[in-house]
């Protein structure tokens, strides 16, 4: 998991075109490199017909996520926490507790296994935005190699990055960076991270949703999405 203090940390890059991916564009794009069959026409034809199904498996199961996530918003699985003093806001699972813990603005613990658990830190910061620091990728390579530095770290994986804009647009802030990697660890095993960065106000606003994620209990998709909708959810709170 990464802080304030190790992203600050890092100097940065010099000026980079921004780069954005996703998970489902990822896919979109492995189906295109695997139809380039130019040996076989009959392969190629093949080939088309499981992309055009692959596509559309991808687009239902996409939209049955966003349908499963909102239900559970709307359910009562999630409710939204707002921090006015320092201007933050996201959605946490209503059965997670709110604990204190040194070194996060707010921190909530799953009560059954309290290492899996959200947490947001707020630091303030010299630049205006994410941009002025690097792209998504060249954050993600700087955290993912400050993890694997680590003693107690045995392997680290970028799982994906992506951006979007936040809703605070209006009072300077820029993208929200959004990050997923998994860490195999002395300390708790191989947990699942789901990571979401911005600046707004010349603050920087951190957050990490760490949960378990073992081969004997993999992280199941109902909390998957439940877990992806929090990540979504983290933004400034808009002006007023």
């Amino acid at each position: 998991m990464w802080s304030s203090s190790s992203f600050l940390a890092f100097s940065p890059p010099p000026k980079l075109s921004l780069l954005s991916s996703s998970s489902y564009h990822q896919k979109v794009q492995t189906f295109l490199c695997f139809t380039q069959n130019h040996s076989s026409t009959v392969g190629i034809s093949f080939s088309k017909r499981h992309l055009n199904l692959s596509i559309i498996t991808l687009l239902f199961n996409g939209g049955f996520l966003l349908d499963k996530a909102k239900s559970m918003a709307e359910s009562g699985d999630l409710q939204r926490y707002t921090d006015s003093k320092d201007g933050f806001t996201l959605l946490v699972p209503s059965s997670w507790t709110k604990v204190e813990k040194a070194g996060a603005n707010v921190l909530f613990e799953e009560p059954e296994k309290r290492s899996n658990n959200i947490g947001v830190v707020v630091s303030p910061v010299r630049i205006k935005s994410l941009e002025d620091f690097g792209t998504p990728q060249f954050v993600a390579d700087k955290l993912i190699n400050a993890e694997k530095r680590k003693e107690s770290t045995k392997e680290a994986e970028v799982v994906s990055v992506g951006e979007r804009l936040g809703q605070g647009q209006g009072q300077g802030q820029g993208q929200v960076y959004e990050f997923e990697y998994k860490i195999d660890s002395t300390r708790g095993g191989i947990k699942r991270v789901f990571s979401a960065a911005f600046v707004s106000s010349k603050k920087l606003y951190i957050l990490n949703v760490v949960h378990s994620d073992s081969p004997e209990n993999p992280l199941a998709s109902s909390t998957r999405v439940l877990l992806e909708q929090v990540l979504h959810s983290f933004d400034a709170l808009p002006l007023t």
